[in-house]
């Protein structure tokens, strides 16, 4: 019987150690891990469907951007191309000649008192998903120099995604489209 009384009567070491250094390694990791899966949202529209009413009201005239293999087209109103901007000798789509071409419609539109914010995306099934990401942040904004600071200026923040029409079912090219007024 002593014996059984003086076992229950001793108090149990337990030992942390093991537990302290899993969550001092554990910790860290899992606090980088948080800022490494940052996530970004995109705030998109779809387009509006049309509402039966007994007055026709002429719809505005829209601005499309459609994604071809190799190139794109800069269409306003719709379906009547503005500009073609043709792949670069090295195969890649020319960003910097869309953003300039957007920024000099945007400025145009301005000084007819239109003021645009948004813009129809109108991309082929094999549009790869990269290439989609790249041309919704260069129609949202351009980067631009203020007062020495580097900023994100406003072009076209919304964005609305779309289907393009086949290649052959361009309506018209305004006459001069290379350098085509909006």
């Amino acid at each position: 019987m002593r014996r059984l009384l003086k076992r229950n009567g001793e108090d149990a070491d337990v030992d942390v150690t093991a537990f302290i250094n899993l969550v001092v390694v554990l910790v860290p990791v899992l606090l980088m891990g948080m800022v490494l899966s940052h996530i970004t949202v995109l705030d998109l529209k779809l387009p509006d469907l049309p509402a039966a009413s007994a007055e026709q009201v002429e719809p505005p005239a829209q601005l499309e951007l459609v994604i071809r293999p190799d190139y794109f087209d800069i269409n306003y109103p719709a379906g009547i191309r503005l500009k073609r901007i043709e792949k670069t000798a090295s195969g890649k789509y020319d960003f910097e000649n869309l953003t300039l071409y957007l920024q000099e419609i945007k400025r145009q539109l301005a000084d007819k008192g239109i003021q645009k914010r948004d813009i129809y995306l109108l991309s082929e099934k094999n549009t790869d998903y990269q290439t989609l990401v790249a041309v919704m942040d260069t129609v949202r904004s351009y980067r631009t120099v203020v007062a020495t600071s580097v900023v994100n200026a406003e072009l076209f923040p919304e964005v609305s995604l779309g289907d393009a029409p086949p290649p052959g079912e361009q309506t018209q090219a305004v006459s001069g489209a290379q350098g085509g007024q909006p």
